[in-house]
């Protein structure tokens, strides 16, 4: 029986066509951020592992509606899932294979609905993004868009009602998350055509966009970029209060994700103006240590309930 198998059993998964939803999800999100996905398997609860899955799926098909085609052709797109997620919630019942399990999830989960209509009710914001003017543009950002995507995993990481400063804690995660993204991510972005560094900042360092488009190695582009990454890497120190608010057996997770974060911003530090061809990747076996570490913590968990009389 595979590792994957065991996780859809215990999280109560039996009906093939939702075992293959799900199973499809897994794929997707199994090429978008392979350690992140390693970390689910082997560090969640094997009854939450597929939940993850089918959230993180979620907000990536919804993401890429979003980002991709021209402005008209995102609108609709973009109008017409809206409309039939919010309709299937409605009716209890879909026939798209990334909306089935959504539905299953939230029969499982009974919060986790209200975070898919939240997320849903601000994702436009990403279609009208044309950059930001300012640092509190960026902030603005965060709240209606990147903070309500993260909430569709993090709600799900707190059983219960959602525990007073736990949004917080998790939005100074998303804060150095986003941040560490769009700079690890520029020469992708610029090529699209999008600068997510905010003007301003752009201009204390007195760095141009036609010095990010053409790569040049100056002493601001250097200080830029460090100071955006030492920011990132100060939310992401910051956002370790979360585990403080999770059951204990689903902190190593959580702990894993900060920390293969931090190893991108360690990586990102290095490459420097190298980030302007391409982004950077944490070496193999520091992201292999993280895992290890973490799946320590975890099975000894396990193993104390499993110890424990009934």
């Amino acid at each position: 029986m595979s590792m994957w198998t065991t996780r859809l059993d215990a999280a109560g998964i039996h009906d093939p066509q939702l075992r293959e939803d799900f199973t499809r999800q897994r794929s997707l999100v199994a090429r978008y951020k392979r350690a992140a996905y390693i970390a689910v398997l082997l560090l969640l609860p094997r009854p939450l592992a597929p939940h993850l899955i089918a959230a993180t799926a979620f907000m990536h098909h919804t993401d890429n509606l979003l980002d991709h085609g021209p402005l008209p052709q995102r609108a609709a797109a973009y109008t017409a899932w809206e409309k039939e997620v919010n309709e299937a919630i409605a009716t209890g019942a879909s026939d798209h294979p990334v909306i089935r399990p959504l539905l299953h999830t939230g029969a499982c989960h009974p919060r986790f609905l209200g975070h898919v209509e939240d997320f849903l009710r601000t994702a436009a914001t990403d279609l009208e993004f044309t950059g930001f003017a300012t640092e509190s543009d960026y902030q603005r950002y965060l709240d209606a868009y990147s903070l309500p995507a993260f909430m569709l995993v993090a709600g799900l990481l707190v059983p219960g009602d959602e525990p007073a400063g736990y949004r917080a804690a998790c939005r100074s995660y998303i804060d150095g998350s986003q941040r560490l993204d769009f700079v690890n991510d520029l020469a992708e972005d610029l090529a699209d055509d999008r600068l997510t560094i905010p003007q301003d900042i752009l201009l204390s360092h007195s760095v141009t966009r036609t010095d990010l488009v053409h790569a040049r190695d100056t002493p601001g582009v250097r200080a830029l970029l460090r100071d955006l990454l030492q920011q990132a890497r100060t939310d992401l120190a910051a956002s370790r209060l979360v585990t403080g608010f999770l059951p204990p057996a689903n902190r190593p997770f959580v702990r894993a994700l900060i920390a293969l974060e931090g190893a991108t911003t360690d990586a990102a530090g290095v490459k420097g103006p190298g980030l302007l061809t391409g982004p950077a990747r944490p070496a193999v076996p520091a992201m292999l240590k993280i895992l290890m570490r973490e799946y320590r913590h975890a099975r000894g968990l396990r193993r104390s309930r499993a110890d424990c009389p009934a």
